[in-house]
């Protein structure tokens, strides 16, 4: 039945989502699959929370209580309770500890991999529904944890196929960056937003950061962001601290960890709390120094990370070869990754801190990273689609189906083709399925008790050397006739052959 035109409706997807394909969700599963072998080299656990919270339980300090849907997507339940979509993967886990809290093994290892929900307006890369893989230890207060955490996202690059010397791993700490704005006499209610300002310093660079730390800023398209209302002083103070991606001199980083820290240690000379924050970073160098990893995690005073519930060590994954941007100039990739302490998100339903770390890997980030690399994994041949058994004579659907049954029982992927469509239209039907085969049995092969198998692999690529029709005709591209009795040894025979 037709609809009329004018009440028909328009495909389309809401803005800030994506459809993902075959081709797409095979390579991200072995992406996955890579990711996953390493988590579980270090001890860690699979764990599932569901995609919907209660939005006080996921940690995002909603400025709206009415209607809190800033950042999130929300709805009430039938008991008038705010349900939200989850915002990451870590307050879902500080909720599930809490809530089992007894019965849980401590330190709490687990893995975590799932989509999360963003309600911000998209842009270039930046969507509403992303996956994340996380990992976290809950539970252990040493910067052991934390160092251990760094080194597993090493591992993690370079079984995903990301050389070494094309990573690095960031290190910083809440504690320090609280200690500079403590310093520079930025009141606690600001702190937030100044790290939310600072943490888009990769795409913003240092005048949208700037702006966005003192009056304001407009971005391209005329939405204005209110600023952080800093002084010119302040303003100085942090950026000279953390530095800029596009004024790389401007920071305190120096020439090696030690170096580094010194300079850490010097602007945060005043807090208690930034000297503490300092003397976690060197405990974690010289553990990453003691296992060999200091060549690929470093302290960076760069690292901001804007969410909220971070306590002390911050620490990103970047990658630093360059890829051409939206406008062709080559650009650092940069973070695919980030996590750090979080020791009072689990303590809001408990009363009492819980020291607990981790890490979160953007995955469509490192998706798009591993193709821009050309990492096997995701460039890898897509597996075949199924064998595809053509319907050439309508009287006879049993028949077909139970040919394609037969191949089922031996472990091969196969259908039998369910439309209305004739030979030519059931053959392209199956290109652009991916099959391999396909099965044909018309009334003479049937008569003759055979079927005939068509390699459309092999035959595509006989057929590009061909010159004419009747060059065509004669050859027969890879198909061939076998008895209908030997049709499923034929056809396991056929896949197993070697592409030439």
């Amino acid at each position: 039945m037709k609809t009329d035109k004018q009440n028909r409706l328009k495909p389309r997807l809401p803005r800030g989502f994506a459809d993902r394909d075959a081709a797409e969700i095979a390579a991200t599963e072995r992406m996955l699959a890579k990711i996953r072998e390493v988590y579980e080299r270090y001890g860690f656990e699979p764990l599932e929370t569901p995609f919907v919270e209660y939005t006080d339980a996921l940690g995002k300090f909603l400025p709206d209580q009415d209607r809190p849907n800033e950042g999130v997507f929300s709805f009430k339940d039938e008991d008038e309770q705010w349900l939200s979509l989850r915002y990451d993967l870590t307050a879902p886990l500080a909720r599930h500890v809490a809530e089992h809290f007894d019965a849980l093994p401590k330190p709490f290892r687990s893995y975590r991999a799932g989509f999360v929900f963003r309600n911000e307006k998209p842009g270039p890369g930046r969507f509403r529904q992303f996956m994340q893989f996380d990992a976290d230890t809950v539970g252990a207060s040493s910067p052991a944890a934390d160092a251990e955490m760094c080194m597993m996202m090493a591992d993690v690059m370079e079984a995903v196929g990301i050389k070494r010397g094309d990573y690095v791993i960031k290190v910083n700490s809440r504690k320090v960056l609280d200690g500079v704005m403590e310093a520079a006499e930025i009141p606690p209610e600001k702190r937030v937003a100044v790290l939310r300002s600072i943490d888009k310093a990769d795409r913003l660079g240092l005048d949208g950061v700037t702006r966005l730390l003192g009056e304001g800023r407009k971005d391209e398209s005329g939405d204005y962001t209110k600023g952080v209302g800093l002084t010119r002083v302040q303003i100085n103070s942090l950026v000279n601290f953390t530095g800029a991606p596009d004024v790389p001199h401007m920071s305190s980083r120096g020439i090696g960890d030690a170096a580094t820290i010194a300079n850490i240690e010097d602007a945060v000379r005043s807090s208690i709390l930034g000297k503490e924050g300092a003397c976690e970073l060197q405990q974690i160098s010289s553990l990453v120094d003691a296992a060999n990893y200091a060549d690929r995690v470093r302290i960076d005073p760069s690292v901001v990370r804007g969410l909220e519930y971070y306590t002390g060590p911050v620490f990103e994954a970047e990658l630093t070869f360059k890829v051409p941007n939206e406008k062709g100039q080559p650009v650092v990739f940069g973070s695919v990754g980030g996590g750090g302490r979080y020791d009072g998100l689990v303590g809001r339903f408990r009363g009492e801190d819980v020291p607990a770390t981790g890490f979160s890997i953007g995955v469509s980030r490192l998706f798009s990273a591993l193709k821009a690399v050309k990492s096997p994994i995701v460039t890898g041949a897509h597996e075949h689609g199924p064998v595809v058994v053509l319907v050439l004579d309508r009287e006879r659907v049993a028949d077909y189906q139970r040919m394609a049954s037969l191949l089922r029982e031996a472990g091969v992927k196969a259908e039998m083709y369910l439309g209305n469509a004739g030979m030519k239209a059931q053959m392209k039907y199956a290109d652009k399925r991916g099959a391999p085969l396909v099965i044909i049995q018309g009334g003479d092969e049937k008569a003759k008790g055979e079927v005939q198998i068509k390699d459309l692999v092999e035959g595509a690529r006989q057929a590009s050397g061909i010159a004419s029709h009747e060059d065509y005709k004669a050859a027969r591209p890879a198909q061939f006739a076998v008895p209908e009795a030997k049709l499923v040894e034929a056809v396991k025979e056929a896949l197993a052959r070697p592409p030439r």
